[in-house]
């Protein structure tokens, strides 16, 4: 199945939806799963990445063109630091405080394209900005402990470093992203092999990895990077608004975990001016492209 779907030079849009909305369900249970397995966090997300990069190296062999160039391999590092941070703040903070802070990404991806493409930051993006930061504070606000606040910060640290692992994909736009992910992968696996050993796996926590590596990343990143070139970019958008939605959600139905209420309302903003911010962008490139006839 996943040959003739990343074979395909055509997709039907809505099954390309499927595909995305698929995609994006996977991922949503990242949170759920690391706060299951009992490991130290790097080994979780050394664990995870080396099974992933050894799935996209198997389905992809042949169709894969390593450059070196800056941009894939200051990305391939990027993302592997996301990796790490984000795993690291899923298991010192609330899975809704880790996923709503990186998902301030697009809006760092947007200061740093105004500084290194020189692209213009709008009166609008200003406000979503100030949205944006507002409501990563109320997050601190929460009575939490030193650990919560030092997860909160490598959530945030995440979205940072998340944001440039975008823009490094915006500077490969001739290029398969594909490369630059497995090649973060190979990096989180070798910056994290020292924490294997710290601790046995049990057999759920190996059967956990396997899913998070074979599906939750590896399967799921090449679904959604052949699929996502079917949809329109608004569609885009919105279904991956479905991540940071649901991951709290599996985590409070299976573990009974609650973020707290000014948690919830900074999530709310960040989940809501990130996504307007989004919408509004989208809809600004269509009218400066003119369409084809």
């Amino acid at each position: 199945m996943i040959r003739a779907i990343t074979g395909t030079s055509f997709m039907h849009p809505n099954k390309a939806l499927l595909c995305l909305a698929f995609s994006a369900v996977l991922w949503s249970t990242s949170g759920l799963f690391i706060k299951l397995i009992d490991l130290n966090p790097l080994a979780i997300a050394g664990m995870r990445s080396a099974i992933a990069a050894s799935v996209m190296l198997l389905l992809m062999r042949g169709r894969l063109q390593f450059t070196w160039s800056f941009p894939q391999v200051s990305g391939a590092l990027a993302y592997a630091l996301t990796m790490i941070l984000f795993v690291t703040a899923t298991k010192m903070t609330t899975a809704a405080n880790a996923i709503l802070l990186q998902y301030t990404a697009p809006v760092f991806t947007a200061l740093l394209g105004a500084w290194f493409l020189k692209e213009r930051v709008s009166r609008f993006d200003w406000v979503i900005v100030g949205f944006v930061i507002g409501g990563m504070f109320l997050f601190f606000f929460d009575r939490i402990s030193l650990s919560g606040v030092w997860g909160n910060i490598m959530a945030v640290g995440s979205g940072m470093t998340l944001s440039y692992f975008i823009l490094c994909m915006r500077l490969q736009k001739n290029e398969s992203p594909l490369e630059t992910v497995i090649m973060g992968n190979l990096a989180t696996m070798l910056i994290c092999m020292p924490f294997y050993f710290q601790q046995v796996p049990t057999l759920f926590d190996g059967v956990t990895l396997i899913y998070m590596g074979v599906l939750q990343i590896g399967l799921s990143f090449i679904i959604f990077s052949t699929a996502i070139k079917f949809v329109a970019a608004l569609d885009a958008i919105l279904i991956q608004t479905l991540d940071p939605l649901l991951n709290p959600i599996w985590v409070y139905l299976i573990i009974g975990e609650v973020p707290g209420r000014w948690a919830i309302v900074g999530g709310l903003i960040v989940l809501s001016a990130v996504t307007v911010r989004n919408v509004y962008s989208n809809r600004q490139a269509h009218k400066e492209i003119p369409v084809a006839h």
